[in-house]
């Protein structure tokens, strides 16, 4: 390198201050002509960085415990998680039961949108069911339904009981039919004829209780009768909703789950941006419950998404919540904002399967896109949401450290026992797929459910590609262990909580000497 490339490479480098919660660049300098295009061409580059190109400088804490520090954030504008991490929405991570385990161990899941209206909504329907202190409408059948068909109903729905009323606009309380009534029932043809009220506990026997029963109150019921189901219902024995034994274990057992005003848990859906499909797939799953819809474009700076974001805004004003990406500038989360988004997603192109940055040259490394775009939500009171990149919890502390109240997680929980499809053997371990929704994959099954003709393959230009994690476990492992780091990374800070810690951030850049001393290093691993 001659002295004035030496020069320029210097200077490149002195113009980025990576400090507390910002970066500081200079803007950079346009000299000259395009003869071509009549236009100024840059000469000199602002230099971004990623995360494995700081360090935070460890400050001095009061923490005594990491189980002192709390992690509790912003989602959107209006719905907190009691801790930062957001399972992404991938067909290989996030369905029902990926949504599940994440409320139930405090974060959110955001179900992917390359399913039908239908199939989303109802697992919508599925998470929202999944727990709460009282079911408001619980599942019921009339007396006259057959053995055949509530077995079916029971398997459709994931439960093990439903209760059998006179009719659903008069839901007298009749009785309550489960799974071990009918577990001896032949299934032949004599179970087209045989019906419910035959076999279901009638409502004599019932224990029940009022509406407005309180959580002490349902235990204590539950727990001196010694039964799992306690219907409550109104003076003229109306059915008004349902109490199950397990519920109020799961919420003795989960103190920490992301629940919604009515103790269910939390759970988001994925939309599009062409009309009017959006708009029919919004509507279906606000009326499921939907606590947050994302608008899930891949250059979420655009008249589509922005377009998008008004036109759900204005059709649903009282909720859910909206968040819009995905954006890398401080003007994609500006016009984002003042489009109406509740919250944005920041990332274009650093997640492990994408590969949008080698297919379209643009993208901005994924720390510097956080810092720009926090900066510039936080004059809006809107919280952001770091998309991609992230590989461990030392990635995740770094994101939040930024600017990010949350973290979008892909590769990371998709090798686990909640994400879609099955285990493969590959060399002798066990493996997950997983694809970039960007990804012919994804597109293909896309287009193959909307029974969309393709004259050619060439018409996807695949910003994803497709790939293996290893097997993981549970989720709930997973996530423990990466808010356990985010704990401590928080206490390094000086700082007790996620806002504290991004006062007291203080970032340094590190060489690639320095990323490999921050790893293991001259030891032979065990």
């Amino acid at each position: 390198m001659n002295r004035n490339d030496m020069s320029s490479a210097q200077r490149c480098l002195n113009r980025v201050n990576v400090i507390s919660n910002h970066v500081q660049t200079t803007e950079p300098s346009f000299n000259g002509s395009n003869p071509v295009m009549g236009k100024s061409v840059v000469t000199e580059f602002p230099l971004s960085l990623t995360f494995d190109d700081v360090l935070l400088v460890p400050k001095r804490s009061a923490v005594r415990t990491r189980k002192d520090v709390n992690v509790k954030t912003r989602l959107s504008k209006s719905i907190h998680l009691n801790n930062p991490i957001v399972s992404s929405n991938m067909d290989t991570v996030t369905e029902y039961r990926m949504a599940v385990e994440m409320a139930r161990n405090g974060g959110i899941g955001i179900i992917h949108r390359y399913l039908s209206i239908d199939e989303q909504s109802q697992m919508i329907t599925r998470v929202k069911r999944a727990e709460s202190f009282m079911i408001p409408n619980p599942y019921t059948c009339p007396p006259t339904t057959t053995i055949r068909a509530i077995r079916q109903l029971m398997s459709d729905k994931g439960v093990n009981s439903i209760l059998v009323t006179s009719s659903p606009n008069s839901p007298t309380l009749l009785g309550i039919v489960t799974s071990r009534d009918i577990r001896f029932t032949a299934e032949d043809d004599s179970s087209n004829s045989l019906t419910v009220e035959s076999v279901m506990t009638p409502r004599s026997a019932l224990i029940v209780s009022r509406p407005n029963v309180s959580l002490t109150e349902a235990k204590h019921i539950i727990s001196a009768n010694k039964v799992k189901k306690l219907p409550l219902v109104d003076a003229d024995n109306q059915l008004k909703g349902l109490i199950t034994s397990k519920d109020i274990e799961n919420h003795l057992k989960r103190p920490f789950a992301s629940l919604d005003k009515q103790g269910r848990l939390m759970v988001g859906a994925a939309v599009g941006v062409k009309a009017p499909e959006y708009i029919k797939r919004a509507e279906a799953l606000v009326n499921a419950g939907v606590d947050v819809l994302v608008v899930d474009i891949a250059h979420g700076h655009s008249d589509l998404a922005i377009e998008a974001v008004k036109e759900l805004k204005l059709k649903f004003p009282h909720g859910p919540d909206v968040i819009a990406g995905n954006v890398a500038s401080a003007e994609g989360t500006r016009d984002l904002i003042l489009a109406g988004a509740d919250g944005i997603k920041v990332g274009v192109g650093p997640g492990s399967i994408c590969i949008t940055r080698i297919v379209t040259g643009c993208g901005v490394p994924q720390l510097s896109a956080i810092l720009e775009c926090a900066n510039e939500a936080k004059k809006h009171n809107i919280p952001i949401m770091a998309d991609g990149g992230i590989r461990n919890s030392g990635d995740i502390v770094k994101a939040l450290a930024a600017g990010a109240s949350t973290v979008m997680l892909g590769s990371v929980l998709a090798g686990t026992d909640e994400s879609p499809g099955d285990n493969i053997i590959k060399g002798g371990k066990k493996v997950k797929v997983i694809r970039g929704m960007a990804g012919y994959g994804a597109n293909m099954s896309n287009r193959e459910r909307q029974m969309m003709k393709m004259e050619d393959v060439f018409e996807v230009a695949a910003e994803g590609v497709e790939g293996m994690v290893p097997y993981r476990g549970a989720v709930s492992g997973i996530v423990r262990n990466l808010v356990g780091g985010i704990c401590s990374g928080v206490s390094y800070c000086g700082a007790e909580n996620i806002e504290g810690m991004q006062k007291n951030a203080e970032f340094v850049r590190i060489t690639a000497a320095g990323k490999i001393e921050s790893g293991s290093h001259d030891v032979t691993l065990i």
